[in-house]
């Protein structure tokens, strides 16, 4: 018997805020970027968790493009560390209202994955952690046990993101008339048009208005963990840091 499944979008959905930030703070804090790059990529995270619109998400989805090819030549194994630094911050930025989510597919014999353009190493361990079924990210290309800083396969997001959802049901047995999507952004509207239960959560403008025309659900989560606080004070320090040390260098080459 065909049964359906449940699509998690990552950022401002299963979690609270974005994950790019807490990769690119442990990228780097183990010398894969600079202090003027984790200024940048902290001000495209903050935008887009406040804000969510199309131009702030392709800001964010660019820094994971940027990471990937700053660890070019780093081995698999020494990513590991970083790995483990990430996962545990993930797990408290998952919102409340998604473990219930999760538990409820779970309990209706739906499996579960988070769909995201984030790095696989990155929500590999995320949806294990949370016993989902499994995760599909980004890839980054493997050569000799070393990443190259090419993406192996599809960039996850957008239209790529439902490529990878169809693959996956056609690979599973999954139906999707039976399956739920849910993500906060316009983005992510081919995925959400691929389900037959699509949810939009703490949708932007654009999502919020389609999900309306088509009466599709609108739920509101809290918009902040006890994690994401924290961590906002985290951010401003980096940002302050990284700008006042881009404008001391300004001023030694003058």
């Amino acid at each position: 018997m065909s049964k359906g499944a449940a699509f998690f979008d990552l950022d401002r959905t299963l979690i609270s805020g974005v994950s790019v930030l807490p990769l690119g703070v442990a990228a780097w804090r183990q010398g894969f970027a600079t202090n003027r790059e984790i200024a940048r990529w902290a001000w495209d995270a903050v935008m887009f968790k406040m804000f969510g619109d199309k131009g702030n998400e392709a800001a964010a989805d660019n820094t994971r493009r940027d990471l990937l090819m700053r660890i070019a030549g780093a081995s698999v194994e020494s990513m590991k560390s970083l790995e483990a630094e990430v996962t545990p911050d993930l797990i408290a930025r998952v919102r409340p209202e998604s473990r219930e989510l999760i538990e409820m597919h779970h309990s209706h014999d739906r499996d579960t994955w988070i769909v995201s353009a984030s790095p696989q190493p990155l929500v590999e361990p995320l949806a294990a952690a949370l016993g989902m079924t499994g995760a599909i990210g980004t890839k980054g290309e493997i050569v000799d046990g070393h990443y190259t800083g090419n993406l192996d396969g599809p960039f996850v997001y957008g239209p790529g993101k439902a490529e990878a959802v169809e693959k996956l049901a056609h690979d599973r047995g999954y139906d999707l008339d039976l399956s739920y999507a849910y993500s906060d952004s316009s983005s992510d509207l081919p995925m959400l048009e691929l389900v037959g239960h699509p949810v939009a959560v703490n949708p932007d403008a654009e999502l919020a208005s389609v999900a309306r025309q088509r009466g599709w659900p609108i739920v509101i989560f809290a918009r902040k963990t006890k994690r994401a606080l924290a961590v906002a004070g985290m951010t401003a320090s980096l940002i302050g840091s990284g700008l006042v040390g881009y404008a001391i260098g300004r001023r030694r080459t003058r």
